[in-house]
């Protein structure tokens, strides 16, 4: 298997700074390197897994204002088969598997908190082998699973810089804090908050 290095998590992150970002403008911000070698840098660290590409939607620009976790407790022997179930509605953008307090992780949006009682209550709560729901209402995502950074220490030595905007993310919020509308008049760049 291919092991990425530090010019394939510079071309990472500027993928994740603008997905659509030409091969040129990549070689010409990292220096040394090809347009030619990005794309084929690109197509290797895609085959191999490592990353993948696609549009993010936000459902807050389509109306969905509200995003839930929802905390799922289920009979044991049903838990995969609730998870496939609870993956296949359109309001859920978010399921996993877990180990703790709940059996399944569910994310969910809507168009207001009415909806997404409905939907908890009368959509997932009812699906055989669900024995209980808790329901979180989050007002404000920080960091988004796509905001997701590779850590410094995985290509090399520990002390290898790899450039990062998660500190953008927090600027943002501070800014909306500051001007009292936090949540509302700035985008927080996160698929469900």
């Amino acid at each position: 298997m291919y092991e990425i290095d530090k010019t394939d998590i510079q071309i990472i992150n500027l993928l994740m700074e603008d997905g659509r970002m030409p091969a040129s403008e990549m070689a010409r911000r990292i220096g040394g390197i090809s347009e030619r070698v990005i794309r084929y840098r690109i197509d290797r660290i895609v085959k191999e897994g490592y990353i993948q590409i696609s549009a993010i939607t936000n459902p807050k620009s389509l109306g969905y204002g509200v995003t839930a976790d929802v905390f799922l407790e289920v009979e044991s022997g049903a838990i995969l088969d609730v998870a496939k179930k609870v993956a296949e509605f359109d309001c859920v953008s978010y399921v996993a598997c877990s180990i703790g307090e709940s059996d399944i992780s569910v994310q969910i949006v809507g168009h207001d908190t009415g909806e997404v009682y409905q939907l908890v209550t009368n959509l997932i709560g009812k699906i055989p082998g669900v024995r209980k729901t808790t329901t979180s209402i989050v007002p404000l995502v920080i960091k988004d699973v796509y905001q997701w950074r590779i850590p410094r220490e995985a290509c090399g030595s520990v002390g290898t810089k790899v450039p990062t905007n998660n500190k953008e993310n927090i600027d943002e919020i501070d800014q909306a804090e500051k001007q009292g509308d936090a949540g509302e008049g700035v985008q927080v760049n996160s698929i469900g908050g």
